[in-house]
């Protein structure tokens, strides 16, 4: 294997498997945030806790390590940006330290727009918030901005980078499977900020 994929593989991932939100709910709380609401590890189950300044502090972190691990990617292995980007998202939602039972994804995602276009991030943000404001809902303000995203890079006409986002919407799919189901059912919970 080319070393330099194999670098790049290794710090990704491993910087994509901290899990910021479980953590941090040990250490302020005491609490492991697995047994809290939905048992996920990020920003949005954070917020379950009752402590937002918790819930910002995950997403920044999560968002933060993806752009950290790009960063990085940028300066010494630039050939594998989007390399880079899916195994940290993948780092996240399959973590070693975790069984392989990690996030959902989403605020790694958004570092890692922040990482290749800031109108991108802006993009993803906008329809987010619109999108919770109308639904009330986390899980399909998730899906359908990181879809917009998709879609969007289809008019850029990058072929890679539509790829690379079209993996990462079916990965959102995928860690959002049961959230689909509940909202198929309507029991799907709704966020109160």
């Amino acid at each position: 294997m080319n070393l330099e994929i194999l670098y790049t593989v290794t710090y990704s991932y491993f910087l994509g498997s901290i899990p910021f939100g479980l953590v941090l709910t040990k250490i302020f709380l005491n609490k492991d945030l697995r047994d809290i609401g939905s048992g996920n590890i990020g920003a949005t189950n954070a917020l379950r806790t009752g402590k937002k300044s918790l819930s910002a502090t995950t997403l920044f972190l999560d968002g933060l390590k993806a752009y950290v691990s790009i960063a990085i990617t940028f300066i010494y292995f630039p050939d594998y940006i989007y390399l880079s980007a899916l195994l940290c998202v993948l780092g996240h939602v399959f973590p070693v330290w975790l069984k392989f039972k990690g996030g959902k994804g989403i605020a790694v995602f958004l570092g890692v727009l922040f990482a290749l276009s800031i109108k991108l991030a802006i993009i993803f943000i906008v329809c987010w918030c619109l999108i919770l404001y109308t639904t009330k809902y986390s899980s399909v303000s998730s899906l359908l901005s990181t879809g917009a995203i998709f879609l969007y890079s289809i008019y850029l006409k990058n072929s890679l980078e539509s790829i690379f986002f079209f993996i990462i919407f079916i990965t959102v799919i995928y860690t959002h499977r049961i959230n689909i189901v509940r909202l198929k059912n309507k029991t799907e919970n709704k966020i109160t900020l």
